[in-house]
Formats: structure tokens, C-alpha cells, sequence
């Protein structure tokens, strides 16, 4: 199984880092395919640019066995849909199957996605579960976790795409926007992300 995680990683934090590595060691993924995205379709773009936010990646997931940046979206012209992403991902990997990771606070929004009705044939959906979360319970994605929603790791497995699991991960309430009025603030980054990250934050005076 193929992990796919995007966002636009502006920058990348512990709060990412963290849920990442325990699904992929405890979902046992062959890897997590790591996507920044280049052109947000329902947000602001991005402070650092697209190969700052690439180092930054790189060098917070750099030794890590099973986790790879993947540039698809990066060198993809207009707004960057995972749906599209999910199907050059898929033509790849054949009927491998392919798990999009997202947070809880991503899935109650997913039905604002492009064409977020095909995701789930292109990929099963495994969302990061705090402690303290609850799942939507009226609406069109309570509706889909009623159809889709599985409960173990074998019904993932035997499938190629089209199920959903809720699968909780350390909570680490530590967010990108708060990283940066951190640093606007004059505060210091350590413990929140790689020392390696906050190096580069540092060399190319981001977010200030």
C-alpha cells in the first residue's frame, strides 16, 4: 500500500511529521508519498515558495525509511486537485492500493474538494484521528463514512480503493499559521519542527 499525503507544508512541523510516521508504521505502508502542493485550490498561496517548501520536505523526512517527496504537483500547470493527482498516482501504481492521509478538520471539508466524489474511487481515505474528534454525523459525508467506512486494516489491504479508516494518531495541536506568528512574533521554533527546517526558516528569513 501506498500512503499519499499533500498540503502545502508551508512549513512542515512535528504536527505533520508525527501522524505520518506512526500510519505508516502502524498501517505498515511500503511508503508515504510526501506531495506539496504548488497552487492551492481553496486557500491563499503558500508564503515560502515551491522549492523552499520541497527542501524543507526533504531534509525533515531525510533518512526516514519509507517516506519520499514527490514533485508531481509542483511541476503541474494551474490549481493543484488531488483528484488529479490520484490519477497519475494510479497509473502507476496499478491495483496497488493507494491510502490519501488527511486530518479530520480536511475530511469535514472534503466535500468542498474538485470532484471529491471520485477520490474515493482512485483511493481509500485514512484520516488522522485526534483523541477529542468527533466524525461528521449529518450531511452528505456522514453519508459516505456510512457506505465506505471500514474498521480494521484487512479491508484496506484486500481493496484498491474505497474505504475509509479512522485511525488515531498522538495529538500535536501545532498548526502551520502558528508556526509563522510564531516567528513574526520573535519567538523561538524549537520543538516544533526539525532543527534541520527551522535552519533553512532561519538562512532564508521566511515568514517574518
Amino acid at each position: 500500500m501506498i500512503g499519499v499525503f499533500g498540503g502545502t507544508f508551508d512549513p512542515v512541523h512535528f504536527g505533520h511529521l508525527r501522524p505520518a510516521l506512526e500510519v505508516l508504521q502502524g498501517l505498515q505502508l511500503q511508503e508515504i508519498r510526501w506531495i506539496p502542493c504548488h497552487q492551492p485550490p481553496h486557500r491563499e498561496m503558500p508564503v515560502a515558495d515551491s522549492s523552499l517548501r520541497v527542501e524543507m520536505l526533504e531534509i525533515a523526512i531525510k533518512n526516514v525509511d519509507g517516506m519520499h517527496v514527490d514533485t508531481r504537483e509542483i511541476e503541474r500547470e494551474g490549481p493543484s486537485y488531488m483528484v488529479d493527482t490520484l490519477k497519475s498516482l494510479r497509473e502507476e501504481a496499478g491495483d496497488t492500493p493507494l491510502c490519501l492521509l488527511m486530518g479530520m478538520d480536511a475530511f469535514c471539508g472534503l466535500d468542498r474538494w474538485h470532484k471529491w466524489q471520485e477520490i474515493m474511487e482512485l483511493s481509500h481515505l485514512i484520516v488522522m484521528q485526534r483523541p477529542d474528534s468527533n466524525e461528521p454525523e449529518t450531511g452528505e459525508l456522514a453519508e459516505l463514512l456510512s457506505r465506505h467506512k471500514c474498521e480494521n486494516i484487512e479491508q484496506i489491504v484486500s481493496e484498491k480503493a474505497g474505504r475509509i479508516l479512522f485511525y488515531q494518531v498522538t495529538q500535536m495541536d501545532i498548526s502551520a499559521s502558528q508556526i509563522r506568528k510564531t516567528l513574526r512574533e520573535g519567538k523561538s521554533l524549537r520543538y516544533l519542527m526539525p532543527d534541520k527546517v527551522i535552519d533553512i526558516i532561519e538562512r532564508e528569513g521566511l515568514y517574518v
